[in-house]
């Protein structure tokens, strides 16, 4: 009887130019669903970190005025003393201020022009332009939530 002749089973190894393209168009079909609400979830938890930070530093300008009766000329007093022996700082956790979500600097005003009574302290927002509608400031957070001020 002859000898059977085992040959291996061939694989591929590779995909084909078909394949491929299928599945990058598959991806970009769903990219193109998908995309616009994860762009939308985005820009809404940026918003929300602005916020979640402003009233951070909203609450860290509260505790240096408890302890110090005033508040501070400029927002680096919250992490260098400014010579005052009442200081129990640093207020927020050093070595700078954070930035914003778009990596802006925040704004801060003593006195508040928009937080009447207390001080301004905001984020320019998605543009960097400060005095427009998407700025992010402690005077447009909801009212229960407004630190700094009366």
């Amino acid at each position: 009887m002859g000898s059977v002749r085992n040959r291996p089973v061939s694989r591929r190894s590779f995909f084909t130019l078909i394949e491929i393209m299928i599945v990058v168009v598959i991806i970009g079909l769903i990219m193109t669903l998908v995309g616009p609400d994860v762009i939308k979830k985005l820009k809404k938890a940026q918003s929300a970190t602005a916020r979640n930070q402003i009233h951070l530093l909203g609450n860290a300008i509260d505790d240096y005025y408890l302890d110090l009766s005033t508040y501070p000329s400029k927002m680096e007093d919250l992490i260098a003393n400014p010579g005052n022996p009442k200081w129990d700082g640093p207020y927020l956790k050093p070595p700078k201020i954070p930035k914003d979500p778009w990596g802006a600097e925040y704004g801060y005003r003593n006195p508040g022009t928009q937080n009447k009574g207390g001080i301004d302290a905001w984020s320019p927002g998605p543009d960097g332009q400060e005095g427009n509608a998407d700025d992010v400031g402690n005077w447009n957070l909801e009212e229960s939530d407004k630190p700094g001020g009366p």
